[in-house]
């Protein structure tokens, strides 16, 4: 690891739910990921979604639950240290992979992503759930990934959005609302972005609003690998939707403990 994650940092996460680390990550594993990237993207697995209509600009598309068939996300998951990162800011005794993500917008996109928390498109509860995003490009403020602070620590839970859409996943579902309209009240909220440059990466909490801005402005790429984390309190729940992912190879008991071969443990505190 090129630096420690300080008790700074896990206060500031803690605070934030989320936090940017500077050049954690080395040249070596940036190229490694956009290798295995452009092998993905040529053989797409079968969750790859296009969010970009034919004949509109640029390009925003994604894929995941890919990690055990690119051996680059493999070695990345298992071998970086990502997953120490992350289970040190969650002060976890153990770190589980869920999955990888990985989210691609070409020069030119219009789509933005829409505000969202990732916790009810998942099949998993807790507190101690975080992702990193990894951007393997350069990336301006304004084209960066964009977090409201302090939202994780609300209690609130909301719906699950259609990225092609923008629309909730269901209604009338108890303890579950549609999300507030961030854009119209960005002036009383308090917004993280950053100028990321290659080895730096964001973490946040599974429970933190965020959404990412279109690249219209920006004449590169916007590559982001997102590895999604669990801690040691991470449990099984149910959906009153189809999860995102899905995995319907998992068929654990409601409150049981993510035990199952594909969240492997990657990270033990000594």
């Amino acid at each position: 690891m090129n630096r420690l994650v300080t008790e700074q940092d896990i206060e500031t996460f803690e605070r934030d739910g989320a936090i940017v680390l500077r050049g954690v990550f080395d040249t070596a594993w940036l190229f490694r990921l956009a290798n295995g990237l452009e092998k993905n993207f040529q053989n797409p697995g079968p969750y790859s979604t296009l969010y970009t209509e034919d004949g509109k600009p640029g390009g925003f598309y994604d894929d995941y639950c890919n990690w055990q068939r690119i051996e680059e996300y493999e070695d990345f998951v298992r071998n970086s240290p990502a997953a120490e990162i992350v289970g040190r800011l969650m002060r976890s005794s153990t770190a589980q992979i869920y999955h990888e993500h990985v989210l691609v917008k070409e020069p030119g996109t219009q789509e933005v992503t829409p505000w969202h928390h990732d916790l009810p498109y998942y099949g998993v509860d807790g507190d101690k759930l975080a992702s990193i995003w990894l951007p393997l490009d350069a990336v301006p403020a304004s084209a960066c990934p964009e977090f409201v602070a302090g939202s994780h620590a609300t209690g609130a839970m909301y719906y699950p959005r259609l990225f092609l859409s923008h629309k909730d996943y269901a209604e009338g579902v108890e303890g579950f609302e549609t999300l507030p309209d961030v854009e119209a009240e960005r002036a009383t909220c308090s917004i993280l972005s950053w100028d990321l440059e290659p080895g730096d990466c964001i973490v946040f909490h599974m429970r933190t609003l965020h959404g990412a801005p279109a690249t219209a402005q920006l004449k590169t790429r916007r590559r982001g690998f997102s590895t999604r984390w669990l801690g040691d309190d991470a449990v099984f729940t149910r959906r009153a939707w189809k999860t995102s992912p899905p995995f319907p190879e998992v068929h654990l008991a409601q409150g049981a403990a993510m035990e199952h071969p594909l969240f492997p443990v990657l990270w033990q505190a000594s």
